[in-house]
């Protein structure tokens, strides 16, 4: 095999697995996406905390305006319509993209050596999903004694916050700080966690409607959107808070800011709403989660006026 086959070969595979990285998402709300807006800090990312200790990822939508020189000036500009193109050309564009790089392989190694690739790929595959397997067994069975932990039997509609949330989040609102955050606040930054999950996973747009700004709405609800087109729906539990601290909190334009990061463990699955198969995730095993989380209120606001304005994984 010449270099330059060699070379056609590995780019080639590189943008199978990049369109398998980008179709993959998970069933918890924002799916693992950066989305959302941060005032003027949207394109700043957070500071370290414990619980988040690596750098938060950029936003990647939003409708906030990048400054000139800044990435996301364009891209970032706008976000997709709840129903838009976004979601009635996703699957397609996939499969045009797969069946492209397919031909173009088959025409450069004649279809036994695309046999031999395509096994090699198939096998690749399996010692993936084996690793894959065995790291969520080991994780979920780390997380669960946390979990038990954190306190348990509240309502789904009615989430009460833990106490492991007190001891694990230090009061940082007036240090440092534009906006004194109270235990009140951080009691709220953990119901708004378990109601907008639970919210999510019940396709229920009023309440979140009524716990996220409508930027985050209108994202939230595209994907549920996307959901039911392709037959499938998310099926999340309760999260548990296991450790969360501020990043940061500030005041803007007559509203108040409070960025968290927050370590959580929930199970997420996406389902086949026709029969209720698991197509991705698991409805058993929790997963761990770290992600920041902004929230958003009028300047003066109660604890329970804070709405979900950002998400960023961390």
């Amino acid at each position: 095999m010449s270099l330059s086959r060699v070379t056609l070969l590995s780019l080639a595979l590189a943008a199978v697995f990049s369109v398998m990285a980008a179709e993959a998402a998970d069933a918890r709300v924002g799916g693992g996406r950066n989305l959302g807006s941060r005032g003027s800090r949207t394109w700043t990312a957070p500071p370290a905390t414990n619980t988040a200790p690596r750098a938060a990822q950029p936003i990647e939508r939003s409708m906030t305006q990048a400054q000139p020189g800044k990435p996301g000036a364009v891209q970032n500009a706008q976000p997709q319509p709840a129903g838009g193109l976004a979601s009635r050309f996703g699957g397609w564009r996939s499969l045009l993209l797969g069946g492209l790089i397919g031909a173009g392989l088959a025409s450069l190694f004649g279809l036994g050596a695309l046999a031999n690739v395509l096994g090699f790929l198939l096998q690749a595959a399996l010692i993936a999903g084996i690793v894959y397997l065995a790291i969520a067994f080991f994780r979920g069975r780390s997380a669960q004694p946390a979990l038990a932990s954190a306190g348990g039997g509240a309502r789904a509609d009615s989430p009460q916050p833990s106490n492991a949330y007190r001891q694990a989040v230090p009061m940082l609102g007036g240090a440092g700080s534009a906006v004194s955050i109270t235990p009140d606040d951080y009691d709220a930054f953990e119901r708004r966690l378990s109601e907008i999950q639970l919210a999510y996973g019940r396709s229920d747009l009023a309440a979140l409607g009524d716990r996220v700004t409508p930027e985050m709405l209108s994202y939230f609800a595209e994907e549920l959107d996307a959901n039911a087109k392709k037959g499938v729906r998310a099926e999340v539990g309760e999260p548990k808070l296991l450790q969360g601290d501020l990043a940061e909190a500030w005041r803007e334009n007559g509203e108040e800011y409070a960025t968290v990061a927050m370590r959580y463990g929930m199970t997420d699955a996406t389902v086949e709403i026709a029969t209720g198969r698991v197509l991705e995730g698991d409805r058993e095993r929790p997963q761990e989660v770290t992600e920041v989380w902004t929230f958003r209120r009028p300047q003066g606001g109660r604890p329970d006026q804070w709405e979900l304005s950002a998400i960023q994984q961390a």
